[in-house]
Formats: C-alpha cells, sequence, structure tokens
C-alpha cells in the first residue's frame, strides 16, 4: 500500500508541473492550447537524447524547458501573427511536434536510457542519507513541483502576471495600459509550454525512456487535473489556484491508479482517460448549474 503511495504522489508531482502549464492558458489565458500534447513528449526526447550523450540530466530538464518554450512561442505567433484562431494554431503546432520529436529522438520512435544518469540516480539523489534513498524519486519530485509552483506564484504576482490574468479576463485592460495583449498571451504560451515540456522531462528520466507516443492526451491530463482542483477548493480562499492545480493531478493520478489496481487492461487506459475527464467535465457543469439555481 505504501509503494502505491508513493508512486501515486511521483507521478502526480510529475504531472502537477503539466498541471501547472496547462492552469496558465486554460484558468488564466483561456486559450485551448492543444499544442501540449506535442511539448509534453518534446522535453522526454530533449532528455532522452541529452542523456544518451552523456549529458548532465539536469542540464537536460532546462534544455527540455527552453524547448517547449520555442514551441510555446511558435503557437503564439501563428495565433497572434498569422492571425489563426488559437485552437487551430495549437492543432497546428501539435501536428508538426510529432515528426519533429522523432527527429529529436534520432529518428527513433522510442528512445530508452536504461544505462544513463538521472535526476534519480547520480548528483543529489544519491548524496542523500541513507534512510532517504528509497525515497529519493519522491523527494526530488516533490521539490521541483514545490520549486515550479514557488516560481509561478512569484510570476503571477509581478506585472507581467497581472497583464497575463487581464489578457484572458479583460484585453481592454491591457490594451488601456498601452501594452500589446498578442504578446501578453505569447508569453503565456512561452511560460506555459516550457513547463509542460519540462514535466515531460522529468517523467522520461522517472521512466526511463522516451516514447513518441506519450503525448496524446496530454492535454486531457493536464485540463482534468486544473478542472478537479480548482473546483474543489474552489470555496477555499487560501488555497491559489496553483496549489490546487497540483493536487488535482495527484488526485487524477490515484483515480487512474485506482482503475488499474481493479485488474484494467492497458489497452483500455485511453478509455478510462476519457472516462475520468468526462465524469469531472459533467460534476464540474452540475456545481456551476447548482449555484446558479442556487443564486
Amino acid at each position: 500500500m505504501q509503494d502505491i503511495l508513493i508512486g501515486i504522489l511521483e507521478q502526480g508531482f510529475i504531472y502537477g508541473i503539466l498541471a501547472l502549464g496547462v492552469y496558465i492558458t486554460y484558468r488564466i489565458l483561456d486559450f485551448p492550447d492543444l499544442s501540449v500534447d506535442g511539448t509534453f513528449p518534446m522535453g522526454a526526447a530533449v532528455a532522452a537524447v541529452m542523456i544518451t550523450v552523456g549529458l548532465n540530466p539536469w542540464l537536460a530538464l532546462i534544455v527540455a524547458f527552453l524547448a517547449g518554450a520555442l514551441a510555446g512561442l511558435v503557437t503564439g505567433l501563428i495565433h497572434v501573427k498569422g492571425h489563426v484562431r488559437d485552437l487551430l494554431s495549437g492543432i497546428i503546432t501539435m501536428t508538426a511536434l510529432y515528426s519533429i520529436n522523432i527527429h529529436i529522438a534520432m529518428g527513433k520512435a522510442n528512445l530508452p536510457i536504461f544505462n544513463g544518469e538521472t535526476i534519480f540516480n547520480s548528483g543529489v539523489a544519491v548524496m542523500l542519507p541513507e534512510p532517504l534513498q528509497p525515497y529519493r524519486t519522491l523527494i526530488i519530485t516533490g521539490v521541483l513541483i514545490l520549486l515550479c509552483k514557488v516560481a509561478m506564484d512569484w510570476y503571477l504576482n509581478t506585472k507581467s502576471g497581472f497583464l497575463l490574468y487581464a489578457a484572458g479576463d479583460n484585453q481592454q485592460v491591457v490594451t488601456a495600459l498601452a501594452k500589446d495583449q498578442g504578446k501578453v498571451k505569447i508569453l503565456g504560451l512561452i511560460l506555459a509550454n516550457g513547463l509542460v515540456s519540462l514535466s515531460g522531462a522529468v517523467l522520461c528520466q522517472q521512466q526511463r525512456f522516451f516514447d513518441v507516443s506519450m503525448g496524446p492526451g496530454s492535454i486531457v491530463l493536464g485540463l482534468a487535473a486544473v478542472i478537479i482542483g480548482t473546483n474543489l477548493f474552489k470555496h477555499v480562499g487560501f488555497v491559489k489556484g496553483t496549489t490546487a492545480a497540483v493536487i488535482g493531478a495527484v488526485i487524477y493520478k490515484a483515480c487512474y491508479a485506482a482503475a488499474i489496481s481493479r485488474g484494467m487492461p492497458a489497452m483500455d487506459m485511453k478509455l478510462i482517460t476519457a472516462i475520468l475527464f468526462l465524469v469531472v467535465l459533467l460534476l464540474s457543469n452540475g456545481k456551476k448549474k447548482g449555484g446558479e439555481s442556487r443564486a
């Protein structure tokens, strides 16, 4: 039971980084960014290749973030400068990234890193005290999600962060402040996809392989995590949206683990993901209708 709980937390923290990225696009910018399904495996591809050639696994995380940020920039430019609808912009980038990710992985649709050093078996990880060694993956993923959340909370409280909120809620405010709302959206997409790609790089190092099929369903998982968390803590004022998104990712992975423990076959996992997401949406819509009727 303890191993299952630790596994849920590890996966929840990793996908929590993904949820933070989706939180920016979905909750702040109100931008349906499907490029997430391409930037998530992109981070994994970058990390796998860099580790395979012997580069520092922590450096791989930084490069993966930058690669995802570049993909977010492309989506933003297609939308803002090319005047393409937000949904289509993400689809175009996502489609292109499928081939690009295979090129990054040296033409391979999957790439194992069984013999390479990762953030979980080198450096800080092996310096932990002996009693903590069995929990080093949990500790490192916990520290990573904490750093990402704290950094994001700090940024969202800056002037640039407030402009992100304004770009999603009231674009006239951005214009009134003599700011280009298009540039604000592009910046949001850069940050969001950077975080998503970072999440993919961490997952790659935890699972020790890259597979191009890691991408499809990432946006569904991220949206489900954000919706679960934000609805669960909607009336709890001291819980920030970023915290709620991370907790939502942990809850989602717990539901996923419960389905697996019930003996669901691997080929039904995507079906389970879709059903879980549908249930979350239905519950969310039910709460909204209930709130409106009470009003």
